[in-house]
């Protein structure tokens, strides 16, 4: 592989040492430079052209959400966010990806002092891909300062008050041409039970995207995996309520599932279901299995291939790696029906790829493309 490029931005001197450190124990990664804020790394993505930009949130000067919105304004570069387990970092972290970076991992002293080599990996297993995604599309990532501005925090309304969502038509990924997502898309005429989303790198804004073209009025329950840290999903959840038409809520263990409600899996804990067809049940468990996921998508399609056989929609968004796809065939094999994201809109394309590599996936769609499409099959 090419060399990849990296510039580090930290205002801590003994992260930044450390980040460099870790990326550079990498064969085919350099670091051509490091920012101490967001000012600073501006002026030196127009230097240096880095292929991944490692960008942490609270800095002086300019912090790293106003940073990431100016980047990806003018640079089709990703960046990956450095972010703190607390909750005001959590919400900085989903106003980040609203502004366009690609994907975010945690940094805290405790998990780098106790896990480092766990935290090297997962820190380079990050940029790599995101670097390996950047030259693949050549262009800018999935979302727009539009989007950004109409979901950061000065524009949100009031607790409990919802936004009726304005078209994201400005909002969406470039249309890349392609004879498979272009053609016309007809329903299907089917009667589903539950509509089933897993998503991973990149997952936020391409769910958001989705969701806010559902309708009101949807007509089954929604569920949602999304790999990502358990005070994440809390704060994931109440954004996506605040800016959607349909309800969508933390899922929590012995919930009845309702129709136009969108359950998220809370983070670091698997969700099934239980039951079969017309009675089921949400389980919420600790995860004792030993996955490498929590939430794991293809534990919570399996259950679902069990529960709810041949009355299901799923879909797998943007993600790395292949979690889903054996779920995904089980629901296949139950007669459900399996839909993914496009290569060109995905941020990593690994969980969609899964699925259409091995033949499970009947549509694939751009992410602009999704949520009205789901709205048309199921209400339809």
């Amino acid at each position: 592989m090419t060399e990849i490029k990296v510039l580090v931005v930290d205002d801590s001197a003994f992260f930044r040492k450390m980040i460099v450190s870790m990326l550079e124990s990498s064969m085919v990664i350099k670091v051509v430079g490091v920012a101490t804020n967001g000012k600073e790394a501006i002026d030196k993505v127009s230097e240096l052209m880095p292929d991944v930009i490692t960008m942490d949130i609270e800095m002086p000067v300019m912090d790293g959400v106003t940073a990431v919105r100016r980047i990806v304004r003018d640079h089709p570069i990703p960046i990956l966010m450095l972010s703190s387990l607390t909750r005001e970092g959590t919400h900085q972290t989903l106003d980040a990806l609203d502004a366009g970076a690609s994907d975010f991992m945690l940094k805290n002293f405790k998990t780098v002092s106790d896990n480092e080599n766990d935290f090297k990996s997962i820190l380079i297993k990050k940029v790599t891909d995101l670097a390996r995604r950047s030259r693949f599309i050549n262009r800018k990532p999935n979302y727009s300062a539009s989007l950004a501005l109409r979901l950061s925090p000065s524009h949100l309304p009031v607790s409990g008050q919802k936004v009726r969502p304005t078209s994201l038509s400005d909002a969406a990924t470039p249309h890349v041409k392609s004879s498979f997502t272009n053609r016309p898309f007809k329903h299907s005429a089917r009667k589903y039970d539950l509509l089933v989303i897993g998503s991973s790198t990149g997952g936020p804004v391409a769910l958001q995207q989705v969701l806010m073209k559902l309708p009101a009025n949807f007509p089954c329950p929604i569920l949602l995996a999304q790999h990502m840290p358990a005070l994440f999903t809390t704060a994931f959840a109440e954004r996506l309520n605040t800016i959607c038409n349909i309800t969508v809520k933390e899922a929590q263990s012995g919930e009845v599932l309702k129709a136009g409600v969108a359950y998220l899996a809370p983070g670091g804990r698997q969700m099934t279901l239980e039951g079969r067809q017309k009675v089921v049940r949400l389980r919420v468990s600790e995860d004792a299995m030993g996955l490498n996921y929590a939430p794991c998508v293809d534990l919570l399609f399996t259950s679902i291939a069990k529960a709810i056989p041949g009355g299901a929609l799923g879909v797998l968004l943007t993600g790395m790696g292949s979690d889903g796809c054996e779920g995904a065939r089980l629901m296949k094999e139950s007669g459900s029906v399996i839909w993914s994201q496009d290569k060109e809109s995905c941020v990593v394309y690994g969980m969609p790829q899964a699925v259409e590599k091995a033949g499970i996936s009947s549509e694939v769609f751009d992410i602009k493309k999704m949520g009205e499409n789901i709205a048309h099959e199921i209400s339809a």
